[in-house]
């Protein structure tokens, strides 16, 4: 059996679901962080959208579970939903107006 040690006092409990979500965005935001700066080599256009698109994703990420009032959980609902919005029309719109490697080992490796 693994025993986990207990979180110390500024330590966020992993277990708490706010902080679950957050701990997600903040991935999120790093992802697409990485894959942005990737694609600048042989992309710049994409690679600098893909980056600029991490600020509203790490936005959410600080935001996202810090009070527990229902005025404040629906602006957080209204902000997530605009800031995945956005992220899904950029990205339609770079796929659609791009033209790219046939696959992303290709976009990210420049083969």
């Amino acid at each position: 059996m693994v025993t986990r040690p207990e979180p110390g006092p500024d330590e966020p409990a992993v277990s708490d679901p706010a902080n679950r979500t957050r701990l997600a965005w903040t991935r999120t935001a790093l992802a697409f962080a990485v894959i942005g700066a990737a694609m600048l080599k042989n992309s710049p256009v994409a690679g600098a959208v893909v980056l600029i698109l991490t600020v509203p994703i790490w936005g959410v990420a600080r935001s996202t579970g810090r009070s527990k009032d229902a005025r404040s959980s629906a602006a957080a609902l209204r902000l997530v939903t605009a800031t995945v919005v956005l992220v899904a029309v950029t990205a339609l719109i770079v796929a659609l107006t791009g033209s790219g490697p046939a696959s992303l080992a290709r976009l990210l490796h420049g083969a």
